[in-house]
């Protein structure tokens, strides 16, 4: 199956085409340190990663566009759709502008039960900074921020300065309790995740790209299903 036609891709620099994903050269522009350059990944799922060339040796690979956003050294952060740009025709054309998000925007839309973005579905969940035991919030909302919460989990070192949405230290205060009691469900707050309230696995929170057990599972059992 081809991901995007011919005419969808016309053109675009560093394109390459594989099984389970397009390839395009990428990159995001700061005017005090200039273009990082890197490879965006798309994929079928509606992931999008990046591997940043932005110096000889930058070893940050694997990043949601946000993250790569920041590590360029954007100074407006969080519009990533509009400030990342692939080259097309030999000039920076913005995601948004392009064909690309057609499988993210997509997946946006999708959640169980027909909801949408996952706000239903997917609390507010928190991570322990491994430096100074602080909890901070990780809002899922989209799949980029899920994905954001799941390599957190995943990284047994995670400290508050890796949070991407939000510039935090480990200086700043945590939360109040009575704040962390309100974890988004929008069904019942008193809910400590029953199948009704708390999603335990969609498009939307699974990632094709990822080799943890658990996304390798949910990629698994969709395929057969």
């Amino acid at each position: 199956m081809e991901m995007f036609s011919g005419e969808e891709l016309n053109e675009m620099s560093g394109l390459k085409q594989e099984e389970e994903c397009v390839q395009v050269t990428c990159g995001c522009t700061s005017h005090r340190y200039g273009d990082a350059v890197g490879t965006l990944r798309v994929f079928l799922s509606g992931d999008l990663r990046v591997s940043c060339q932005c110096i000889p040796g930058c070893n940050e690979d694997n990043l949601t566009p946000a993250a790569f956003e920041k590590h360029s050294g954007r100074e407006t952060a969080g519009k990533w759709k509009n400030t990342i740009w692939v080259m097309v025709q030999g000039e920076k054309t913005p995601l948004a502008k392009t064909s690309l998000l057609k499988y993210y925007n997509k997946s946006q839309k999708r959640s169980p039960n027909g909801s949408h973005h996952g706000r239903q579905y997917h609390r507010d969940e928190f991570v322990q900074c491994s430096r100074c035991n602080k909890e901070r919030r990780f809002r899922l909302r989209t799949k980029e921020e899920c994905r954001v919460y799941h390599d957190a989990v995943a990284n047994r070192n995670w400290q508050c300065s890796d949070l991407t949405f939000d510039k935090i230290t480990c200086e700043d205060e945590e939360e109040r309790a009575s704040r962390k009691a309100l974890r988004g469900c929008l069904r019942s707050p008193s809910c400590k995740g029953c199948t009704k309230c708390v999603c335990f696995g969609c498009n939307t929170c699974r990632f094709s790209d990822c080799s943890c057990q658990t996304c390798v599972d949910f990629t698994h059992n969709n395929a057969t299903n």
